[in-house]
């Protein structure tokens, strides 16, 4: 049994303190490239450079050494942790478990989806350097994180996006809840992009995997302060906040607050992170009022009607209650078609630019058609040029020349006025006196759209003098 699985069976404060912080857990010493490492199934895998970190262990690049397996070491990548650390035998017990090759392969052809977001099991094994024996495990490799895209969009993914995130993360953790497993640690963080295929996205980092049920008997709902406020703060499970443990709702309750805060920036509770307790009373309290969870997300706008409604959703599920996933992947759905989106379109996690400033929207539903406010902007420039355009059909009409020239007209002071500021108010082709007077330089400048132009307010001018009459 590792030495985390002790600890927590224990009552003292340093055990309590190593599940509360991983730093607690040490970091294996680098290795050289070109190590090989044997896996337990006698294939030998060859280290490459260093790619990062992750959860408790090192990453390397890494191909076959042995040729046993196709690929380069562009393909995999191996994951190396000190044998007394405990995140990475539970890891490895959930990848044995359920992320078997054909497991997921099965799942995908019974359910008739292309892409499972689940990375499949590839070899594990055990070796020692320097008198320090290590646990290693060969993985897929992936890209980038969630999380780093979602700070360079300024905290907001696009909404059409976080629908789309949405469908994959809960066909994901449908297939982890079928063989009695919970991730318990969802967040953007642990969500990775394909590798080759950049649209894909993958649930990662199985350290705090749960078997929820043994036997097909669900774990007794059970608090204990010692384990209280597992998992990543300000998205873990009220379960999760007084000690339960964890659950098929509390993973769905976690995705619902991914959801909310990929939307709006910013969750209600992050203004205090550091107290747990305040973080866990402002969950309780919203999740019994989601209206207001709504209202404090978007102060400035309308909610998504999707969000809140998963959220309802989540209020009223039983802890040991099997979640009903075709109804939440309806409302993602839902919420695509309202944003006027399709369901299998690309997940364009970028946040586009606004075509007059220049910058990213601010606003939460990105996706969404323009507000009444903008449509009524455009609406009022285009008015006058309506008002112009039928000026040009009275001067063009014989009609109009009698009443320039009638007495009410000229004795109309507003006309009069109109007739002296605008030499066009009747048509040149009946004035020739005012042919004359206008030099040939201005006769060449004078185009048909200023004709009609000058010609607007002579008309309100006989109109007013007909009235008069």
């Amino acid at each position: 049994m590792p030495p985390k699985r002790k600890q927590a069976a224990g009552s003292s404060t340093p055990a309590k303190k190593a599940r509360a912080t991983p730093k607690a857990y040490q970091l294996a010493a680098p290795l050289p490239e070109g190590t090989i490492l044997a896996d337990i199934f006698k294939r030998q895998w060859k280290v490459g450079k260093a790619v990062g970190s992750g959860g408790f262990g090192l990453l390397y690049s890494a191909t076959s050494a042995d040729n046993t397996l196709d690929g380069t070491a562009k393909d995999y990548v191996v994951k190396i942790e000190p044998h007394g650390n405990g995140p990475l035998f539970c890891e490895l017990a959930f990848y044995q478990r359920v992320a078997k090759p054909d497991m997921i392969d099965q799942w995908k052809s019974k359910h008739k989806i292309k892409v499972l977001g689940v990375p499949k099991f590839i070899a594990m094994g055990s070796s020692e350097k320097n008198g320090t024996k290590y646990r290693f495990m060969i993985m897929e490799r992936f890209g980038e994180d969630l999380q780093k895209k979602f700070e360079r969009n300024g905290k907001r993914f696009p909404t059409e996006a976080v629908y789309r995130l949405g469908l994959r993360m809960l066909d994901a953790l449908e297939y982890i809840h079928s063989k009695e497993y919970v991730h318990a640690d969802i967040k953007a963080s642990n969500m990775l992009e394909g590798f080759k295929d950049t649209d894909q996205v993958y649930l990662v980092d199985y350290g705090l995997a749960f078997k929820f049920s043994c036997d097909g008997k669900h774990k007794e709902y059970k608090e204990d302060p010692r384990k209280a406020h597992d998992g990543t703060i300000e998205f873990t499970s009220r379960d999760a906040h007084v000690g339960a443990a964890p659950s098929r709702r509390g993973d769905i309750e976690i995705l619902g607050y991914c959801l909310l805060q990929w939307l709006c920036g910013r969750l209600p509770w992050e203004s205090n992170l550091e107290n747990k307790d305040f973080v866990r009373d402002q969950k309780l309290k919203y999740m019994e009022d989601i209206p207001s969870l709504m209202k404090a997300c978007f102060p400035k706008g309308e909610a998504p009607a999707a969000i809140a409604k998963y959220l309802q959703y989540v209020s009223k599920l039983d802890y040991a209650e099997t979640p009903d996933y075709d109804h939440l992947r309806k409302l993602m759905k839902d919420g695509l078609k309202k944003c006027g989106a399709g369901i299998n379109g690309k997940l364009n996690l970028g946040l586009p630019l606004s075509p007059k400033k220049g910058r990213k929207r601010e606003s939460d539903n990105v996706s969404d058609t323009p507000s009444p406010k903008k449509k009524a902007k455009k609406t009022a420039v285009k008015s006058p040029k309506h008002r112009v355009t039928p000026a040009k059909t009275p001067v063009k009409s014989p009609r109009r020349t009698p009443a320039a020239k009638s007495p009410a007209a000229v004795k109309s002071p507003r006309g009069s006025a109109s007739k002296a500021k605008s030499p066009g108010t009747s048509s040149p082709r009946h004035t020739p006196t005012a042919k004359k007077k206008v030099s040939k330089q201005v006769r060449k400048t004078v185009t048909k759209s200023s004709i009609a132009t000058q010609t607007s307010p002579g008309l309100k001018g006989l109109r007013k003098s007909r009235q008069s009459r």
